[in-house]
């Protein structure tokens, strides 16, 4: 019974929780609330989730940040050892009510925790979250408390369960060369997408293909760091709708797709605050020109980073 009053209190998470900022707190949320005992958890009754819910939770104390990271894990990789697609430093401030996203470009030139310098993206192929929170912490001088990481179908899954997500497609997707790489028999096989501009609804695939594809953007690599963030917000949004009768398919949607360091209690913590932040409260930055350049560096190309703009700008959103 333990074990069920903690996956409530967690999935009741997801839906307090959502309007905070994205997948900073509902993701966490459901990858513990699937793999408590390694396997899917059964949800007691809409009223005893409420229930546990209502039970009185501690403090929520200071601001803390949030790494989350997405990684092409199709078949081509071995599960272990994968590049993380999409970073972003989520900073959270309970008692202003605001939420800060950073995303950092994959292509970032910088020297890893592991030793050497390569692309960002490298980091957690060399060791994992630990790996891609020590590089973003040593390069970025920021302190990251905790992380959430996800898999290609682990979003997929996330959206479909929501019913779809609604976006304005202001970055535009006609991709050629797109990676044919899920529930594939080639994963080495390529695809043509397309996602129009305008306003879109997508299901989870088509929004995996909106937030993935990296060609026939004009802003490249950046348009792409917009493409999340915008998606991010459409399944804030989203859930942001849900009750407490649509808890148990969601939370049965995850299976090892989803990893994350929050607690339990941590989780419980921000529920009283969940639902308060505002979206005009959620502050989005993408390290466009002047903050980076583009350039050619070991026959890669490369996003090269100019410390002396960014670093002030990281200690001014995330002191």
């Amino acid at each position: 019974m333990k074990g069920l009053q903690t996956a409530a209190i967690f999935v009741t998470g997801i839906v307090l929780s959502a309007a905070m900022g994205g997948l900073a707190f509902f993701l966490p949320a459901l990858a513990t609330a699937t793999s408590i005992s390694g396997q899917a958890v059964a949800i007691p009754s809409p009223a005893a989730v409420a229930a546990r819910a209502a039970t009185p939770a501690p403090s929520v104390g200071g601001p803390f940040t949030v790494l989350l990271l997405g990684s092409d894990n199709d078949e081509k990789f071995d599960p272990n050892v994968v590049l993380t697609q999409s970073m972003i430093l989520v900073r959270v401030d309970p008692a202003a009510k605001q939420v800060t996203m950073l995303s950092i470009p994959r292509d970032l030139w910088v020297p890893l925790s592991a030793g050497g310098t390569a692309k960002i993206d490298a980091a957690y192929a060399y060791g994992g979250a630990a790996a891609a929170i020590a590089t973003v912490q040593k390069n970025f001088g920021v302190h990251v408390d905790d992380y959430v990481w996800v898999g290609l179908k682990g979003l997929i899954k996330l959206i479909d369960a929501l019913g779809g997500v609604d976006v304005v497609a202001s970055n535009p997707v006609l991709d050629d060369y797109y990676p044919q790489d899920i529930n594939s028999s080639n994963p080495y096989g390529y695809q043509r997408v397309a996602v129009l501009p305008g306003p879109q609804h997508l299901d989870g695939t088509t929004a995996l293909q909106y937030v993935r594809s990296r060609h026939g953007d004009l802003q490249g690599d950046f348009g792409r760091s917009q493409r999340q963030q915008q998606v991010l917000l459409a399944i804030r949004a989203k859930a942001s709708q849900m009750t407490i009768a649509d808890i148990p398919d969601l939370a049965s949607a995850f299976n090892g797709e989803l990893k994350t360091s929050m607690s339990v209690e941590r989780v419980r913590q921000l529920l009283p605050i969940a639902g308060q932040v505002r979206p005009d409260s959620i502050h989005q930055i993408v390290l466009l020109s002047p903050y980076t350049s583009l350039d050619t560096i070991d026959e890669q190309s490369v996003v090269v980073p100019h410390w002396n703009l960014i670093l002030p700008l990281v200690r001014k959103y995330f002191p």
